[in-house]
C-alpha cells in the first residue's frame, strides 16, 4: 500500500533535517535530496517495525503546511 505523507525540510548547519509531521519521524542527510531518501527510508522502517496500535497513536491524517506573517523586533 502506498500512502503520500509529507516532509519537511530544512537547513541545520551544513547538512538539512527531514521531519514528517504525519507520524513525527526525522532524518538528516548532507543534501535536500539525501535527507529526503533518509527519512523515505525511516518512515518505511518506522511502518514496518511500529505495531498497529503505535501507528494509530502516532499518526495525525490532516496536516496542513502554510506560511504565517509575523512582525518580527
Amino acid at each position: 500500500m502506498l500512502k503520500q505523507l509529507t516532509a519537511i525540510i530544512e537547513r541545520e548547519g551544513d547538512g538539512y533535517v527531514a521531519l514528517c509531521p504525519e507520524v513525527d519521524v526525522v532524518s538528516q542527510g548532507d543534501s535536500v535530496g539525501e535527507a529526503r531518501e533518509n527519512l523515505k527510508e525511516a518512515l518505511e522502517l518506522f511502518f514496518e517495525m511500529a505495531s498497529p496500535e503505535e501507528i494509530d497513536t502516532r499518526l495525525h491524517e490532516e496536516v496542513y503546511v502554510t506560511h504565517v506573517e509575523v512582525t518580527v523586533g
